[in-house]
């Protein structure tokens, strides 16, 4: 019988991981789709996410994050078109380095089963801080709770399930790695249901030397660009719930 949920790795030069992470993904309750979306990865992401059961979609060179979660939701959408009466896959977005701790997001995809929920945001249950000093985290969570008035506890978590309605809503996604700050404004917005999940995922900590930086400041960026588009009304009460 087939599956009701796709997984969704955007993932660039995660050879190392991806196998893992598109194994365990396999795995999930449901998951009979696995789509990789190599954003110009120079190693063999692609190469290795395919040998491990993804389907996988390239983009020739880097594009970033939103662009790769786009293009994955087209690709699951094409790979239903095929299949005549299929009803649309709930879509649920892991990270490409989650390794072999993506088994556990599982619990993400319950409450949209359910219909309690219309996306959910994980919540890492292993919340030591490994580098950085939190400036983009924080920055996300008071944009957020500025335009709507709930601030998540992980803002910038990319572990999210949601319907297919949810991530129609939030077309066009912000740029790059505002993508989901900019998803949870636009929905709640819009009244839908987001509630946190916690799951006791890992995956690699981002360091403190200079590209690591960089990288921070590209987030920053982002982040801040999507929370400048949005007009800053209060959501619906009562619309968000955390899960315990």
């Amino acid at each position: 019988m087939p599956g009701d949920m796709a997984v969704i790795i955007p993932a660039r030069n995660e050879s190392d991981r991806i196998g893992a992470t598109v194994t365990a993904a396999l795995g999930l309750a449901g998951a009979d789709l696995v789509v990789v979306v190599d954003d110009g990865s120079r190693d063999a992401t692609g190469a290795v996410a395919a040998r491990a059961g993804a389907r996988v979609v390239r983009h020739p060179r880097g594009r970033g994050k939103a662009a790769a979660m786009e293009s994955g939701a087209r690709a699951v959408a094409g790979i239903e078109s095929a299949e005549p009466g299929r009803s649309p896959h709930l879509l649920l977005f892991l990270d490409a380095d989650l390794g072999a701790s993506a088994a556990h997001a599982g619990p993400l995809a319950e409450p949209v089963r359910a219909g309690t929920a219309d996306m959910t945001i994980a919540v890492f249950t292993d919340t030591v801080r490994r580098g950085g000093f939190g400036i983009v985290t924080a920055t996300a969570g008071a944009g957020i709770e500025r335009a709507t008035g709930w601030r998540p506890a992980q803002p910038l978590n990319g572990q999210r399930c949601l319907t297919r309605a949810a991530f129609a809503a939030a077309l066009p996604l912000a740029r790059g790695w505002g993508a989901e700050a900019g998803m949870t404004i636009d929905l709640l917005r819009r009244g839908m249901r987001v509630t946190e999940v916690e799951v006791p995922l890992t995956h690699r900590a981002t360091g403190n030397d200079w590209r690591s930086q960089l990288h921070r400041l590209g987030q920053l960026r982002d982040v801040t660009l999507a929370l400048a588009a949005r007009v800053r009304v209060r959501a619906p009460a009562g619309r968000s719930a955390a899960v315990r």
